[in-house]
């Protein structure tokens, strides 16, 4: 249940970063470093997330799950 909260918790800060990005991009147009900050955050964010999700599988802390159907 931890995992699943670190994960939407990761998931949340990486929109809201998205969206700092596109309101700096809107309110500066495009002229400040504070867009590119913002969209670095993103990207960094999603590739730890993307390395915590390997690590987590590899560890055996996470288990993938067919579809039922």
């Amino acid at each position: 249940m931890l995992t699943k909260a670190i994960v939407v918790l990761f998931l949340l800060i990486i929109i809201g970063s998205l969206f700092s990005g596109l309101f700096y991009l809107v309110k500066d147009k495009g002229t400040s470093e504070r867009t590119v900050r913002a969209l670095t955050v993103r990207i960094s964010l999603s590739v730890l997330l993307f390395v915590l999700l390997m690590a987590g599988y590899a560890t055996g802390l996470l288990q993938p799950h067919g579809i039922a159907g």
